[in-house]
């Protein structure tokens, strides 16, 4: 190997709690990234269950976040144990690993008082793997104003350059768009839910973690009237910068707007279109003028979701969209952020800024994350 390319794992487990993609990235001096190998595991339901009820307020919660932390470290830590071992490679070859962490409050809006908050042990992922490690990536940008997320913009204006007019849209948990015009400014914020509801929905309904290829949805129908409700959540008309979580989108948001009268699978296919919808509706709102569409994360998996991305993009934006995943460019939809986090860990050893105070409305470019020796 180059020894001017150093060797670094991000990992990755994203807001619609479903497990952990640990990528091993090589990464050049300037922050060229690739993806040389990579290993994901779904969460115990166990570990799975008890970072689920810290979205909401409960008794001993600080108990329960410590040994949610705990755990979500030895999980981090067996998953790189994995990996090391499928690539035949020792702790020392790897130069940091960039932890996210799992989002169990988010409150940038705060003003003086706001904060962002990923529950992990970082001292114990270094412990368990004698690997440094760069975890709390979010807090130094929400210090600075910002809203801390989201953050992996900056990463894709490095690995996604473009002669025309791109946008990359990230379907996890929570969907957010990166825009990257030909000329200007790259800037970039969430649109909404994601997989989020649609997960917790076919979760209380069918017991499924997730509706693969959106199967359950295509069997409803869509309700305009429960659109329309859900459209009218003051966050899709905020201007960016923006961002948002299971703070505002869950299941006691969708249950206000449902009311009785409503099939499931109906819901389902409903919250379909509102993924689709708002972040097209936000591509011709603040880029009309895309010419292409990246989509990455889980949702680039749902062939369903792509399909009405195609459909609607026909009919909200003026001129041809081109939509792929990002498989089209090299990389696996699903290891899109573990490869961002493994950059946002480069940075930080490098000493360099990787935060878009346009994307995110902080002060300035900040070093994000703090550091774990081994």
């Amino acid at each position: 190997m180059n020894k001017s390319h150093s060797l670094y794992i991000g990992l990755m487990s994203g807001t619609s709690l479903d497990g952990i993609d640990a990528v091993l990235a090589k990464i050049g001096p300037d922050g060229e990234t690739s993806t040389q190998a990579a290993f994901s595991t779904p969460f115990s339901s166990e570990l799975r269950k008890a970072l689920f009820e810290l979205q909401t307020t409960g008794p001993n919660e600080l108990h329960r976040e410590k040994q949610a932390g705990n755990a979500l470290a030895i999980a981090y830590a067996d998953a790189v144990s994995q990996l090391l071992q499928k690539e035949n490679l020792k702790p020392d070859d790897i130069t940091a690993i960039g932890a996210h962490g799992q989002t169990i409050r988010h409150q940038p809006d705060l003003g003086d008082m706001a904060y962002t908050h990923q529950t992990l042990n970082p001292a114990l992922l270094a412990e368990r793997t004698g690997i440094d490690v760069i975890a709390d990536f979010r807090s130094r940008d929400v210090a600075a104003g910002g809203n801390g997320a989201p953050l992996v913009p900056a990463f894709h204006a490095q690995q996604f350059p473009s002669s025309e007019n791109v946008a990359i849209l990230n379907i996890g948990g929570i969907a957010n768009l990166t825009l990257l015009p030909k000329s200007g400014e790259v800037t970039g914020f969430d649109c909404g839910p994601g997989n989020m509801l649609m997960d917790a929905w076919i979760a209380k309904h069918q017991g499924d973690a997730f509706d693969e290829n959106g199967n359950w949805a295509l069997q409803g129908k869509v309700s305009e009237a429960l659109l329309a409700k859900m459209l009218a959540d003051p966050f899709f008309s905020k201007a960016p910068p923006k961002s948002t979580g299971r703070d505002d989108f869950h299941l006691n948001w969708l249950h206000e707007k449902i009311g009785t009268h409503h099939r499931p699978e109906d819901v389902q296919a409903t919250l379909l279109h509102l993924t689709a919808h708002t972040a097209l509706e936000a591509l011709v709102r603040y880029a009309p003028q895309t010419q292409n569409l990246i989509v990455c994360g889980g949702g680039a998996r749902n062939n369903a979701l792509m399909n009405l991305l195609k459909v609607k993009a026909q009919q909200l934006l003026k001129q041809p969209l081109e939509i792929a995943t990002s498989d089209a460019v090299g990389i696996d939809p699903q290891l899109v952020e573990g490869l961002a986090f493994a950059w946002l860990a480069w940075a930080h050893k490098e000493k360099r800024p990787a935060n878009l105070p346009a994307v995110t409305g902080a002060k300035g470019p900040r070093i994000l994350g703090a550091c774990y020796p081994a």
